[in-house]
């Protein structure tokens, strides 16, 4: 596989991964971390059905599967759905330098706060994200709502 090159080519792994999250009956968020020259350093998906741990997100996972890296700054992190605070503050703890966002229309977490914090957001709003997961919502409600922590009452 060549190196990703461009937001789109880094999104494209991480909907593999949301992809391949669903199909183990999971939550479809994936994520992807790329080093600055878009060497794929780790990826992974949404874990918190599979696994039955409330921690591993979809930006958890990649990040795990990354390894240990020297500095994070120059790093990109690829993800199908805006970060929660959660994943937010993983980004922030590690000083994470540019988050790719393949939508932020069904959940907005903390892409904006990221932003402020001098987080670089690029939001590709991609229709084929948007759709995963309003599906995934529309016919899983209270998986969905315990995911980012809230009830559906």
């Amino acid at each position: 596989m060549s190196t990703p090159k461009t937001p789109e080519a880094m999104l494209a792994i991480a909907i593999e991964e949301a992809r391949a999250g669903l199909a183990e009956g999971g939550i479809p968020i994936g994520a992807a971390l790329f080093a600055a020259d878009g060497t794929l350093l780790g990826r992974g998906h949404n874990r918190r059905v599979q696994d039955d741990d409330p921690s591993m997100h979809a930006e958890t996972s990649a990040f795990r599967n990354a390894g240990r890296q020297r500095d994070y700054r120059t790093t990109t992190m690829a993800t199908t759905l805006a970060p929660c605070w959660y994943c937010s503050g993983l980004v922030r703890q590690f000083g994470i330098g540019t988050v790719i966002v393949g939508e932020s229309v069904n959940f907005d977490g903390g892409a904006a706060w990221l932003a402020e914090n001098g987080v670089r957001i690029v939001d590709l709003r991609s229709d084929e994200c948007i759709e995963m997961l309003a599906t995934f919502i529309r016919d899983n409600p209270s998986l969905w709502h315990e995911d980012i922590g809230e009830t559906d009452d």
